[in-house]
């Protein structure tokens, strides 16, 4: 009987993606040629975990190692070549030229189909006086090897982190720890831009409380050196200059495409690798995944790019069985993240408010302020959620979600509700786990779906603090009433807002026009609720409770 031939796989990239399509591709086909070329020194790490070896919460870098070539061949019978660069692709031929970085040796690989997990490096600008010494960015091991390098032998006090993004926040944490004073700069006029500003100001609050300085809406546009390539000041586009003895970059990835457009690959609308469900590209023997592919967002099924780990390494796994001839798909991804900083997480899923509204969709926003577990068991912290919710359907879009603790317990339950495609109304019907120490008989993420069902179910408006701030600056007769006790309201309040207890409310209601327009407010918004209520059975036509409360609008 005659044999087939053996199907030769070639992986170009390693990390998320790469690996993940390894040990797929041999999970499917037990006899396939593999080979991995790795253009950096390790095959497999953890890079999300990079920052907390710098900052020496991870004290063992090999932990960081996720394989080796020598474990990937005794496990999969991969072979791994790391240093070694892939110069281009050749489709018509099927061969990749390849570069062996210790020894300069070009040799070609043959191949029956191909991945491609490129991945995507770190922005570093072009300006004047870099690279420098002690600039650096935090992509790879040796980049961390690198920071502990310099901060063990130079011991430096002030260190600028550009950016203020996950990983920058991270870093900026990092920093902090090792007893640097911290600035971090950031272009856009918020910390962590992927949240909608006022649920990311709960972190700025929090940066800023345990030192970290914090230069918002300004951006780098320079250095100033010692004459012997070493950062001493970080001049910005407002004329400040920040003192450095170190300087982490973290400004953004750039996906690497130089090979796939070389190849002449298709590069989609959204500026990475297009790939169909199967993570395959417009040539059928070659598969793509990870950061520099492009990848539909599931809320609106539009391809975006989204440099994550998580759905880099289900890419891999459907690239990997594909190549070796199996048949899975990958539907895309919500777009789920966290952090945690300075003791404080923050993370996201699904449409922000910004995504949404840059969309044109029509969405009820709601903010919802809840302790993580009930109040009367010790420990208990504030746990804030924001909804984006289709305001005609319903449809749950997206969730934010920032607190002290159990973030990424309800940020998982809003992930899942998007996978299910759920309305909030669905979430207040949710059976969560309770008892006192894990979480209230009405879990957060359930008040979450209460607040917005009720807000489209009985026809009440709520009214964002932004909004409000707008509509009151455009001239618009707004009459404001702070609903909760006197003491509350001289503690701090809104301008121009009068104060008349809920509990006084019925009473007093003589004092209010209800020809004009009301909006009503307590703390978290529980109070302003039954307020609106109140003033709605009572004749007042315009009545819109400010979602969140002064929690929310005092940031």
């Amino acid at each position: 009987m005659q044999t087939q031939p053996s199907r030769r796989i070639v992986i170009i990239g390693g990390v998320a993606g790469g690996a993940a399509a390894a040990a797929k591709a041999r999970r499917t086909d037990e006899h396939a040629q593999i080979v991995m070329f790795e253009r950096g020194p390790h095959v497999s790490f953890a890079n999300c975990g990079l920052p907390y070896y710098v900052g020496g919460d991870i004290t063992d870098r090999a932990s960081l190692l996720l394989q080796t070539p020598e474990s990937f061949w005794r496990r999969f019978r991969v072979r791994v070549q790391v240093r070694h660069e892939v110069l281009n692709i050749d489709r018509v031929a099927k061969c990749v030229d390849v570069r062996n970085l210790e020894t300069g040796d070009v040799f070609q690989e043959f191949y029956d189909a191909l991945v491609l997990s490129p991945g995507a490096g770190a922005i570093v600008p072009n300006l004047a006086g870099l690279p420098a010494k002690n600039v650096f960015v935090v992509k790879t091991v040796p980049d961390s090897d690198a920071v502990r390098t310099w901060l063990d032998a130079q011991k430096p006090t002030h260190a600028v982190v550009v950016g203020a993004g996950f990983i920058g926040l991270e870093t900026a944490e990092a920093l902090h720890q090792r007893g640097l004073h911290v600035t971090v700069v950031e272009l856009q006029p918020q910390v962590l831009p992927a949240l909608d500003a006022d649920m990311a100001e709960y972190v700025a609050r929090r940066l800023r409380d345990r030192g970290v300085d914090l230069v918002l809406g300004d951006g780098i546009a320079g250095v100033e050196t010692d004459g012997a390539e070493v950062v001493t000041g970080v001049r910005l586009a407002s004329g400040i200059v920040l003192p450095a003895g170190i300087v982490v970059l973290s400004i953004g990835v750039r996906p690497e495409l130089k090979l796939a457009t070389d190849a002449g690959l298709e590069i989609g609308t959204a500026g990475g690798i297009a790939v169909n469900e199967r993570q395959q590209t417009s040539d059928p023997s070659i598969f793509a995944a990870g950061d520099a592919v492009e990848v539909v967002q599931r809320v609106t099924g539009l391809k975006v790019r989204m440099p994550l780990a998580g759905p880099a390494s289900k890419q891999g796994r459907v690239a990997g069985a594909n190549a070796a001839g199996g048949d899975l798909q990958f539907p895309g991804a919500f777009g789920t993240s966290i952090l945690g900083t300075m003791g404080i997480s923050a993370g996201r899923t699904g449409l922000s408010e910004r995504d949404a509204k840059a969309l044109g969709m029509d969405v009820l926003i709601t903010h919802t302020h809840n302790f993580d577990h009930a109040s009367y068991y010790p420990g208990a912290l504030m746990l804030h959620i924001k909804l984006i919710t289709d305001a005609k359907t319903g449809r749950l879009l997206g969730g934010q979600v920032v607190g002290d603790s159990g973030v990424d317990k309800r940020l998982d339950v809003l992930a899942t509700a998007l996978q299910a495609r759920m309305h909030v109304d669905e979430l207040e019907e949710l059976d969560l786990a309770y008892a006192p120490q894990f979480s209230s008989a009405r879990d957060p993420v359930i008040m979450a779906g209460l607040v917005a069902a009720n807000a489209l179910r009985n026809g009440l408006d709520v009214i964002t603090c932004p909004v409000l701030r707008e509509r009151i600056g455009a001239g618009e007769t707004i009459r404001v009433v702070d609903v909760r006790t006197p003491s509350e309201f001289a503690s701090g309040h809104l301008p121009n807002a009068v104060n008349i207890p809920v509990d006084e409310l019925r009473d007093r209601l003589t004092e209010l026009d209800p020809t004009v327009q009301t909006v009503v407010y307590c703390k978290v918004g529980f109070r302003g609720y039954l307020a609106a209520r109140i003033l709605q059975q009572n004749g007042f036509g315009q009545v819109k409770n400010l979602t969140g409360g002064f929690l929310t609008c005092d940031l």
